[in-house]
């Protein structure tokens, strides 16, 4: 019997995890859960199952509501049986019969990425093969991004979205959200993706350059799987339209000139976006 890979997508936020999400769902070699996000190794780390429980349970509520297949609600019963009595047998187990003969399995969860270094090193040696992907995006424009999405989540009409990023934005640079600038520290968090994974099953990749039948071509190959056609016209959680003042991008790239500078060092050469804003920090 083969054993499959499982293959975690750890973040970044607001870097493109939900767009290959959606490709590695489409594609015939890969298992995807109904929930993108399974927050399983998260939440045992820090014991807030009750949470990710809860969120299952109103997900299975919507999709009894809109009607959806017997095997997508049956689907989430056994995660919840899963979540009622968490180990990481009981994740594989899963996941095995979820994936069927599908030789990868895929679990995308951005906030993987906060976990410290001795839970990623055990994920990553849950079975033989174990692989990790990781997307950076350029920190001005994923620190805008995140702070649009909560603007939105927030709701409201234009004026209120551009108070609560504008209130955001100077909690932000007054050191005062870690929640968004933790899923931006590509400096500490790759250092705990380098301290725990074989450099081998570890992806590093630009969301500048994700959207490239080329750069897909690479990612299905450092998988193990054979690429398909991607769709780049389809656009995925495309966050609200809410341009950043000149003023906001000059103190969002001071403050964030730690992590253009990481990212040169570690990666060498950056997408053209991340230049200028580099240079702008300077």
């Amino acid at each position: 019997m083969n054993v499959p890979t499982l293959l975690f997508c750890v973040g970044a936020t607001k870097a493109g995890t939900s767009w290959l999400y959606r490709y590695l769902e489409d594609h015939p070699a890969c298992f995807t859960p109904v929930i993108k996000e399974l927050h399983f190794f998260d939440a045992v780390e820090t014991g807030k199952m009750d949470g990710t429980r809860q969120r299952v349970l109103e997900r299975r509520q919507k999709l009894v509501r809109n009607q959806a297949p017997r095997e997508t609600i049956a689907s989430l019963d056994r995660w919840l049986d899963v979540l009622d009595a968490p180990s990481d047998r009981a994740y594989l187990d899963y996941m095995t019969a979820a994936a069927g003969a599908k030789p990868v399995m895929v679990d995308v969860t951005p906030a993987y990425s906060l976990l410290p270094v001795e839970r990623l090193r055990s994920m990553a040696q849950l079975l033989p093969d174990v692989r990790f992907i990781y997307l950076l995006r350029d920190p001005v424009e994923r620190l805008w991004s995140h702070i649009r999405m909560i603007a939105k989540g927030r709701g409201g009409d234009a004026g209120d979205l551009r108070e609560v990023a504008d209130r955001k934005l100077k909690r932000f640079l007054r050191g005062e959200e870690l929640g968004i600038e933790d899923r931006g520290d590509y400096r500490s968090i790759i250092a705990r993706l380098d301290a725990a994974i074989d450099p081998s099953r570890l992806f590093l990749a630009f969301y500048e350059t994700l959207f490239s039948q080329s750069q897909i071509d690479r990612l299905c190959a450092f998988i193990g799987i054979d690429a398909v056609e991607a769709k780049f016209d389809r656009r995925v959680h495309e966050g609200v339209c809410l341009d950043m003042t000149e003023d906001q991008k000059m103190r969002a790239r001071a403050y964030l000139a730690p992590q253009y500078e990481f990212a040169a060092e570690r990666l060498g050469s950056l997408p053209e976006a991340w230049q200028a804003n580099m240079m702008g920090a300077r």
